[in-house]
């Protein structure tokens, strides 16, 4: 049930509420790399992320990933197919070990969606993802390579240290050794400084120049 209070949706759920939603959810944990579900499979739970990062991306004629987005912990995950009653539109997998809370939605949509603090906590998260999406096709448009690279890192330090260099490319839709280039000159820049196996951030304000 804690796992379950950590999430704004159910802010102002009585203890009873709680009680039932604990009793229609299930929760699992996955690795680095499982897929959660793919593209064309029906959507039969609402899936809360509660640790882990993951990815949801489609795949293009030549077999290329093309990352739509990417959630971090206390997130809904494709909600809109089990609004929609649709296949879900793309793929999600895991980037790191996770975990998610399976609530069984036929049974959450009759006991728990007549609440309209639920109801529009959840048309908020939709209108939230609207913007991201549009966020990412204007980045992907306006921003250069290295600006991507940069946003990315000044956005989202912990994730460039703990995530592989062909991952952070996927996300950022350049190649691996586009993005091997650009980490060179920004660390020649004094930027970035290499410490181990990883680099680690050591002027956050000039990579913010990059992309403002």
């Amino acid at each position: 049930m804690e796992k379950l209070k950590k999430f704004y949706l159910f802010d102002n759920l009585s203890t009873e509420q709680l009680q039932r939603l604990k009793e229609i959810s299930t929760l699992k944990e996955y690795k680095k790399g499982s897929v959660v579900f793919y593209e064309g499979d029906r959507p039969q739970d609402l899936i809360l992320l509660t640790k882990g990062i993951l990815q949801i991306f489609k795949t293009d004629h030549k077999g290329n990933r093309i990352v739509l987005h990417i959630f971090y912990p206390h997130s809904l995950i494709a909600e809109i197919a089990n609004f929609e009653n649709m296949p879900y539109p793309a793929t999600g997998e895991f980037l790191t070990d996770g975990e998610l809370i399976h609530i069984d939605y036929e049974i959450f949509e009759k006991e728990f969606l007549r609440n309209p603090d639920i109801s529009f906590t959840i048309i908020k998260s939709l209108t939230n993802k609207i913007r991201y999406l549009e966020h990412v096709i204007t980045n992907d448009i306006v921003l250069s390579s290295t600006a991507r690279v940069a946003k990315f890192i000044y956005e989202h330090e912990r994730e460039f240290q703990e995530l592989k260099k062909n991952e952070i490319a996927q996300l950022l839709n350049i190649t691996p050794e586009t993005l091997s280039r650009i980490i060179s000159k920004l660390k020649k820049l004094n930027l970035l400084e290499k410490s181990g196996n990883r680099y680690m951030v050591v002027n956050k304000e000039g990579l913010r120049s990059f992309f403002e």
